[in-house]
């Protein structure tokens, strides 16, 4: 009696495991493949690194382009996942760029320090 309830319980504990890793990969996967929401950033990227313990990520910074010289410029940080965007920006270091980017809400740390996803770089216009 006592083994069949151990049993059962077991079976309701790893059933219950089960359902709980499901839900998490189901939600890592949405909120990896769908975005949140999409835009552009003008500015001078003023560093990108490749860092992490663990999960190395490409994390960057942006000092973005401001039309009123005396204000006190705005930063814009980043993540890059794919090498051949992270060349690029390094083609254009020291330009004015525009950075595309995906933002992904609610992912661990793990795939990046920033919600924002840079998916492309090109050189502003007028520059």
């Amino acid at each position: 009696m006592l083994i069949k309830l151990l049993g059962t319980l077991l079976k309701s504990l790893i059933g219950g495991l089960l359902a709980l890793a499901l839900l998490g990969a189901g939600y890592l996967l949405f909120a990896y493949h769908f975005t949140y929401s999409r835009g552009e950033s003008v500015g001078f990227v003023q560093k990108i690194s490749y860092k992490g313990w663990l999960c190395k990520t490409w994390e960057g910074e942006q000092v973005r382009a401001l039309s009123v010289v005396p204000t006190i410029p705005e930063k814009f940080e980043f993540t890059v996942r794919d090498a051949a965007v992270v060349d690029k920006i390094n083609q254009h270091i020291g330009q004015k760029v525009v950075l595309e980017y995906e933002q992904h809400r609610g992912l661990p740390r793990c795939f990046g320090d920033s919600e924002h996803f840079v998916i492309d770089v090109r050189v502003a216009p007028g520059e």
